[in-house]
């Protein structure tokens, strides 16, 4: 588990926390610390465990996370979620978009296509996207089909 402090939407610094695997937290501590470093706001970070490990209900709430043991959307395999090593942040602003462009979360719709420029928003080779590619990990938004604009992930989707 790692405890960190984020700037909000209202300017203001938080604390939220993550949980990831041991493997890539010295990863998360430096990028994070760079979002932190650049006022860059991230809406919510709470466990998902609040949500009851609802993914749905904590997308719904526009929070980052990490671990949450499931399957990867559409699949009966795990996603990198399940073993620690993908975050999804600011999904309401990042939302999940389908193949036929559409977004299950209605308080997202409005962020489905890109570039977006609003605040918490991640745009393709922006610098929070740089930042998570430097060190290995890859970005849902980059997929061919499906773009998952809220989801990094290290070795694999």
């Amino acid at each position: 588990m790692i405890t960190m402090t984020y700037w909000g939407f209202d300017d203001r610094p938080h604390t939220g926390e993550l949980v990831v695997h041991e493997d890539v937290a010295d990863d998360v501590v430096t990028v994070f610390g760079r979002l932190y470093g650049w006022r860059w706001p991230i809406y919510r970070m709470v466990l998902v465990d609040v949500y009851k490990g609802d993914d749905f209900d904590s997308i719904d709430a526009d929070n980052t996370s990490a671990f949450n043991c499931r399957p990867a959307t559409g699949s009966s395999s795990w996603s990198r979620h399940a073993y620690g090593k993908a975050i999804d942040i600011n999904p309401r602003e990042n939302p999940y978009v389908s193949a036929d462009g559409s977004v299950a979360h209605r308080n997202a719709r409005r962020f489905a296509e890109r570039p977006v420029k609003a605040p918490g928003v991640i745009n393709p080779g922006d610098k929070v996207v740089r930042a998570f590619e430097r060190l290995g990990w890859e970005w849902g938004g980059s997929w061919s089909g499906i773009k998952d604009y809220q989801h990094f992930s290290k070795g694999g989707g």
